[in-house]
């Protein structure tokens, strides 16, 4: 098989692999709030906003944990065992969570869960191995739409198949009646056992031997050093410090409003599980369009800087506007926010993607250590967001005036300004792929 045969039968396994990897992240979403009322009833607890953002805490920590330890472990052994290891981790895991019966069940699901998820880098990095200055933005929007068809996937699934026993009697008085959200889980590692086989017979090399690194160390506080090592070496660098400090200002803005979107759908606007699927449904549409068929276009017209810049204002003032939707026309403001947010996400993405690997291309770096470490740093923006996002709702939701139940999404906007500011300081890049 000619390489470009081999680019050809990977691109689509690569797809399907980051977008198995967005469902395990997205289908709690619309389930998540009520799933952890249930167990914290259970268990006396009353901290609804800290443990929801603790819930999606413990999966950004274990990517961001994980994460360097792949893409070094790539550069090494290859980027397709390292992908299919992560494929039957996310098997295991996502059923795990929907059987949980306590909170630290959950919790320790989800870690393991964000630890075999921790190959987006990997994938990235296989990008980059297989692609050049023509095709690059092109291939890394390929990616982005996999985030896209996985964000609509996901939260869809989630929310759809959320408590099957009080909707279809097939599932009455049936393991799926004392679990109520485990049918989604399972959808999804059905799915991701599918990936798997693909992936298995379909997915080629694309880190040739004679390109690898040396030994790798598996001394857990050698790793822990080296991805601390790694990241500062990264952001030190004159081309990708400020990209790095922009990828996660962006991530901290937007998973502010993972944590706290369904409880304020919940708690101001009454919506159901199954609700808050489709608006992340929404989401995930719109930014397949824009990553999947768009981005080549655009990025050929416009460049990818430009196009980064105008995602990150769309995406803040999307994110500041949720909690002002209306409560006459809920659905219709809903819709124009979401497709803000979704836009803005679906331009940034793929044109920031294209050009952290560029400019890693022209500083000579290795493509797996730099996507490994600008993910460890994203995922820790990840962990700060739910957090931050879950305190901040328990501290403001019973407030009124300047400090209310907005202040969270204000907050999104607020970090989503930040990296604007950033990257309107960047120097004009160098001409961009398309």
């Amino acid at each position: 098989m000619s390489k470009s045969e081999n680019t050809n039968s990977a691109l689509p396994i690569l797809f399907l692999v980051v977008m198995i990897d967005m469902i395990g992240f997205g289908i709690i979403i619309p389930f998540l709030t009520y799933f952890i009322e249930d167990l914290a009833t259970i268990e006396g607890v009353v901290s609804l906003g800290f443990w929801v953002g603790l819930m999606m805490l413990v999966y950004s920590a274990a990517q961001f944990l994980f994460s360097p330890f792949w893409g070094s472990l790539s550069d090494r052994i290859g980027r397709r065992p390292v992908i299919l290891t992560g494929l039957v981790g996310n098997t295991v895991f996502f059923t795990v969570f929907g059987l949980s019966n306590s909170l630290l069940m959950a919790l320790a699901a989800r870690f393991l869960a964000g630890a075999f998820n921790a190959n987006i880098a990997v994938a990235k990095a296989y990008i980059g191995d297989v692609s050049d200055a023509s095709n690059l933005a092109k291939r890394m929007g390929l990616i982005g739409a996999s985030f896209g068809v996985g964000f609509t996937i996901g939260p869809f699934i989630g929310g759809e198949f959320s408590e099957p026993a009080a909707k279809w009697e097939l599932f009455q008085n049936t393991i799926f009646d004392t679990n109520p959200y485990l049918l989604p889980c399972v959808i999804a590692s059905l799915l991701s056992t599918v990936s798997f086989i693909f992936a298995m017979y379909r997915l080629p090399e694309s880190h040739p031997i004679d390109k690898r690194s040396g030994e790798l160390s598996l001394n857990p506080i050698g790793l822990i050093r080296n991805m601390f090592v790694d990241l500062r070496r990264v952001a030190s660098m004159p081309k990708l410090g400020r990209l790095i400090t922009i990828s996660v200002m962006f991530s901290y803005g937007f998973t502010i409003m993972h944590a706290v979107f369904v409880i304020f759908t919940e708690f101001d606007l009454n919506f159901t599980e199954a609700e808050n699927g489709r608006v992340f449904a929404i989401i995930g549409l719109n930014g397949l369009l824009i990553q999947g068929v768009l981005i080549g276009k655009l990025t050929k017209r416009y460049g990818s800087q430009k196009l980064m810049v105008f995602g990150t204002l769309l995406c803040g003032l999307g994110l500041t506007l949720i909690p002002h939707v209306s409560h006459s026309y809920v659905w219709a403001t809903m819709f124009l926010v979401v497709i803000l947010i979704s836009t803005g996400n679906g331009l940034f993405q793929p044109s920031f993607a294209a050009i952290l690997a560029q400019r890693t291309r022209e500083s000579g770096q290795e493509m797996g250590v730099v996507m490994g470490a600008q993910e460890s740093a994203s995922a820790f923006a990840r962990i700060l967001g739910p957090l931050t996002g879950g305190v901040v709702w328990d501290l403001t939701v019973n407030q009124t005036g300047w400090i209310s139940m907005a202040t969270a999404f204000h907050l999104c906007g607020l970090m989503m300004l930040v990296a604007l500011l950033l990257e309107l300081g960047m120097n004009k890049a160098e001409p961009e792929s398309e």
